[in-house]
């Protein structure tokens, strides 16, 4: 399967549809942290044919309802933030995962299909991820573990808050490529 992984620098959800045994590749406008293919632009300047899936992890800053009480301020932000989201959306891919927090998407675009928990792949922590799918199924819990904690809210600050607060967590990644992958 031919696989893009959309505003991921990380390199995480990439990897492991490459140990999956997939072709993918990542795209940011940041440069990968990880070794491996990826395209550092726009995703939106990517000529997507040809693609099976595309996953994508669009900026939370101006949709994440965890900073409504900023809304006001970024009204401008929030509505190319939507756009974005729906140009991704739209894009000629035939599978197609959107991840998000709690955002407005749900009620400016549409809800999710699917709302879980990395605790519920692996990781003791507590973070709700909205999956809005395209001709794709939603996951299957793959290792529900105890000590749940909000670990990501609670990141000191610092200037690298935001980039670790935006990785993905390799247990819900491996749940995409293995359940995903197997189309």
């Amino acid at each position: 399967m031919k696989v893009i992984v959309a505003c991921e620098f990380s390199g995480i959800v990439r990897d492991a549809f490459l140990a999956e045994g997939h072709d993918a590749i990542s795209c940011d406008l940041l440069e990968t942290e990880s070794p491996g293919p990826h395209i550092r632009g726009d995703i939106r300047d990517v000529d997507l044919t040809g693609f099976d899936l595309m996953v994508a992890h669009p900026p939370c800053t101006h949709l994440a309802v965890s900073g409504a009480r900023w809304f006001k301020d970024k009204v401008e932000e929030q509505r190319e933030g939507l756009e974005f989201v729906q140009w991704l959306m739209d894009a000629p891919v035939p599978r197609i995962a959107i991840e998000n927090p709690i955002s407005v998407i749900s009620s400016k675009i549409r809800k999710p299909d699917q709302i879980i928990q990395p605790w519920q792949f692996g990781h003791g922590e507590t973070k709700a991820i909205c999956l809005w799918l395209k001709n794709l199924w939603p996951l299957t819990y793959t290792n529900v573990v105890e000590g749940r904690e909000a670990r990501v809210h609670r990141l000191p600050p610092s200037p690298d808050r935001w980039k670790e607060r935006s990785k993905f967590f390799p247990g819900v990644a491996a749940a995409m490529a293995k359940q995903w992958g197997a189309l």
